[in-house]
């Protein structure tokens, strides 16, 4: 896994080359202006609920000593446990709703990889795309929630906290790399098959949403050219994963 995990970042590398070269850039318009908005609402709110939360929290500690200290940590640990449940949505909102800008991204870059194919892709209308990825990341939301709020509750222990916090960005990083590799499955598989097929390819979905969350950390920028590099890279992977397949 940790090789495909490497092999998945380094499809980065070419990705502002390969979009350039296929004139893609137009195709990214209104999934930036997306991310863009999304980031701004998400963030907007999760500026206004982390004090709240940690107010709330230290209702826990019931005597006056250490209550200031206390309060002080539940603030930021209601600021972290807002900040990740604000990631994991605008991540989940941002994937679905570009779904059919995306498709269009990654079949021209299968076409400029294997030429003129002689697979017989699934024919899906812009509706159909939506859906699907509306479906496919609910499906991932609710799945990354169950397994991210036990992590979070791993906060409160010392030490502990500490590789929670790997284990928390490797699990935001699965589900980021999965909804980027599915704008290229949706042509090929199923809703099922599709789920199969990241579920045996973990490492490149991994090493793909690793770079996803960290362009996330890049002030404005970051919201800015996810989705472009992702997508790309993405696509480069799960086409070169497909014919891998079929030459079984």
């Amino acid at each position: 896994m940790i090789k495909n995990i490497f092999s998945a970042i380094k499809a980065y590398s070419g990705s502002l080359r390969l979009i350039s070269q296929l004139k893609l850039w137009k195709y990214f318009a209104i999934p930036m202006l997306i991310s863009v908005v999304t980031a701004i609402i998400i963030g907007s709110v999760a500026y206004g609920l982390s004090d709240n939360i940690g107010v709330f929290l230290a209702k826990i500690w019931i005597w006056d000593w250490g209550k200031e200290a206390f309060t002080t940590f539940t603030s930021v640990i209601g600021a972290i446990f807002v900040l990740v449940i604000g990631l994991i949505l605008y991540k989940h909102i941002i994937l679905a709703l570009s779904s059919p800008f995306m498709s269009p991204v990654s079949e021209k870059i299968e076409a400029h990889i294997n030429g003129n194919l002689k697979h017989q892709h699934r024919k899906t209308s812009f509706q159909e795309q939506l859906w699907r990825g509306i479906r496919i990341n609910i499906r991932n939301l609710s799945k990354e929630l169950l397994i991210t709020i036990p992590i979070l509750l791993l906060k409160f222990i010392p030490i502990v906290n500490i590789f929670s916090t790997v284990l928390l960005f490797l699990v935001q990083s699965y589900y980021a790399g999965f909804g980027n590799m599915d704008y290229t499955l949706e042509r090929h598989f199923n809703y099922r098959e599709s789920v199969d097929f990241v579920g045996e390819n973990k490492g490149f979905s991994i090493g793909n949403g690793i770079v996803f969350m960290l362009c996330l950390l890049i002030p404005v920028i970051g919201i800015v050219i996810v989705l472009p590099l992702s997508v790309t890279a993405a696509s480069v992977n799960t086409v070169a994963l497909l014919n891998k397949e079929n030459e079984r």
